[in-house]
């Protein structure tokens, strides 16, 4: 049975045919007279594409992330090897920053220059001293030139000023990380040398200091292990750690200054002896008394003192 043509055709009545209209195509007609608007993806699209989106740090993150996990499990040559990935990994170049190994370049430079300047002044320190000491009235320096080569010489030499990375803060910590790895190896100026680069990175970087502080420890080199956990300390004051070890390496320094003066001492000693023997005296015919009100010391001499 044929249905009627006009059975076929379609009636938009009862349709909201304007909201249709804007939903364009993919418009679903319900039965009933409503419409199925196509649920649009552009919130998920926008969220997908900012999930792709990567920093370019992330994979320097990763591998030292995996570089933590191996060190908290002692593997400090794995962690070793994670960590150097993770440095080498971070972006560094033009526009971005130097690497590790140009700042230490860079600074080596710089200091070498300043140890050349130093020479330089001292060179012409001694040259005017000669002059001074060989010259008469009419050959002696100008007032106003010696006192511009006095305000010259008085100027402090500039210190390094690190250029500045990107990245600096992260690839600080990559570089502090791996050190404490090489704390664990024994490899002391290597650490030493990762921690240079941390602080030129970081110049507050608190750990940095203190392993750097560990490290010239175990080389024997008290002076710079207390100097650098006295900057650790001034940096966080609240930090316990670089407390004690001030105070231990304080004394541990105040001891060694105590020995090398003991010994100075003697050697000073031994060699007035040397003199004087040829004299049939020595420094035990001598005695000094300091003044407690002045703080200056008499002299006396004792010839029988070093007769039996």
């Amino acid at each position: 049975m044929t249905m009627p043509a006009e059975k076929n055709q379609f009636n938009s009545e009862g349709f909201d045919l304007s909201a249709a209209a804007e939903a364009g195509g993919g418009v679903v007609y319900e039965i009933g007279g409503g419409v199925t608007l196509p649920t649009s993806n552009d919130g998920d699209d926008q969220l997908k594409e900012k999930a792709d989106e990567s920093s370019p740090t992330d994979e320097s993150e990763r591998l030292k992330a995996l570089g933590n996990d191996q060190f908290k499990k002692g593997n400090h040559l794995d962690a070793y090897d994670y960590y150097t990935d993770a440095i080498v990994a971070c972006p560094s170049g033009d526009g971005i920053g130097p690497t590790g190994e140009e700042l230490l370049k860079l600074r080596d430079e710089f200091e070498e220059q300043n140890r050349e300047k130093m020479m330089e002044r001292q060179r012409k320190e001694m040259e005017k001293r000669r002059s001074r000491h060989n010259s008469n009235g009419d050959n002696k320096m100008g007032e106003d030139e010696e006192e511009e080569g006095v305000e010259e010489d008085d100027q402090a030499l500039p210190k390094f000023s690190s250029p500045r990375h990107f990245y600096g803060p992260k690839l600080a910590v990559y570089h502090a990380n791996r050190a404490a790895t090489l704390l664990h190896l024994g490899r002391y100026g290597e650490c030493i040398e990762d921690c240079d680069v941390s602080i030129l990175l970081n110049p507050t970087y608190v750990k940095a200091y203190l392993r750097r502080s560990t490290a010239h420890e175990r080389t024997d080199n008290t002076e710079e292990a207390l100097a650098d956990a006295k900057r650790a300390y001034e940096l966080d004051p609240s930090n316990g750690a670089a407390r004690k070890n001030v105070q231990r390496l304080q004394k541990i320094e105040n001891e060694r200054m105590e020995k090398l003066k003991e010994e100075t001492m003697g050697k000073l000693k031994d060699l007035g002896n040397s003199l004087l023997g040829n004299f049939g005296l020595s420094l035990d015919n001598f005695n000094a008394v300091q003044d407690p009100k002045t703080g200056g010391y008499s002299i006396s001499f004792n010839q029988n003192s070093n007769k039996k």
